[in-house]
């Protein structure tokens, strides 16, 4: 088997780059298929769904990110590109930060006061960007982000930027090669900024034999497509899709109807719920948004919208747990506290 050299390399029969470009690459992509039968009697109790995991949390910066941003950082070098920028709410700042790192750049992100999780800012910083955190919204420093690249010569690397769509699309090829050239019948995922699904649909439509039906699930405080409406104050423990006006909106309308799909809202309460299944009962560690496409999947079984019975399914899990941990912390019983003696251990073992 070749070795893995990244899903520019991989891949590159399906990318549309000429070939001399210097490849910036930190050997991403690859991420593990699980199967998830445990979860998958959880969610379907009457059995019949076949549940498949793709843990994009294993990417090299924690996030499904890095398939994106690699394209966009190597195209960005090749067009001669010094500096690169972002809006973010953790997930593309710390893949930005890593890869501008990587290909020598100056690495720029601004981010929501307050509204990025502990272990994203931890990244950012120690890959050396400079985080700038703005008093407003995810949307606010991206309608600043792209307004300063038409002032000064930055390269935009948010999934605006239709080189991010190209990496991300990677994602669909692997599930198929995985699941030995098929598609699933459903394809669920969390839907942020719609950056994923879009290039998702576009994965699948360009390299899948036959086409899955794509379920978005949106946080029921940050839910604008399912809406029909800008959010201007998005609310929910899932910070990475924290988003009251997707950029790429329109994209995950044509890809939802295309593939005659669903979009909907799930509390936090129903994330939260489904977070905890996934770590509890498949040992799977995500960050709280990364569990929407699992609640939005279990939300429809139990209201009759999906038939699991015969049915494969893959949700995809963006985002590792520790780019979250204080979700976890907050969540978590607490430690036993017990004296250092084996008595103690034994009391509290019969007890």
């Amino acid at each position: 088997m070749e070795k893995w050299q990244g899903v520019i390399r991989q891949y590159s029969d399906y990318l549309p780059f000429s070939g001399d470009e210097t490849i910036v690459s930190l050997n991403e992509g690859n991420t593990q298929l699980i199967e998830a039968p445990r979860l998958a009697e959880k969610i379907a109790p009457n059995g019949g769904l076949k549940l498949f995991l793709k843990y994009e949390g294993l990417n090299p910066t924690g996030s499904f990110k890095d398939r994106g941003m690699t394209a966009a950082i190597t195209q960005a070098v090749k067009e001669g590109s010094k500096t690169v920028i972002c809006a973010s709410t953790g997930n593309t700042a710390a893949s930005a930060a890593a890869y501008a790192a990587r290909a020598g750049l100056r690495c720029l992100v601004l981010v929501p006061e307050g509204k990025i999780a502990l272990g994203k800012l931890a990244a950012s910083l120690a890959y050396g960007a400079e985080v700038i955190s703005i008093d407003g919204s995810f949307d606010d420093a991206l309608d600043m982000v792209r307004q300063i690249v038409e002032r000064q010569p930055i390269a935009l690397v948010n999934s605006i930027n239709p080189w991010r769509l190209e990496g991300q699309k990677t994602g669909a090829f692997e599930i198929c090669d995985q699941l030995g050239g098929q598609a699933p019948d459903w394809h669920c995922l969390p839907v942020g900024n719609a950056g994923n699904i879009t290039a998702y649909w576009m994965g699948y439509k360009q390299y899948a034999k036959g086409l899955p039906r794509i379920l978005g699930g949106q946080a029921a405080g940050s839910a604008p497509i399912v809406h029909g409406h800008i959010v201007e104050h998005p609310e929910t423990i899932a910070t990475a899709i924290r988003i009251g006006n997707p950029a790429r909106w329109r994209q995950a309308l044509e890809a939802l109807d295309e593939s005659d799909g669903l979009i909907t809202a799930v509390t936090d309460e129903k994330i939260l719920e489904s977070w905890q299944l996934l770590a509890r009962e498949e040992g799977i560690f995500v960050e709280p948004a990364s569990a929407t496409g699992v609640a939005a999947l279990k939300q429809q079984i139990e209201l009759g919208a999906i038939n699991p019975r015969g049915k494969v399914a893959v949700c995809v899990l963006t985002g590792h747990g520790l780019k979250d941990p204080g979700t976890a912390i907050d969540m978590a019983v607490p430690p036993v506290s017990l004296p250092g003696n084996l008595a103690a251990l034994e009391d509290y073992l019969s007890g």
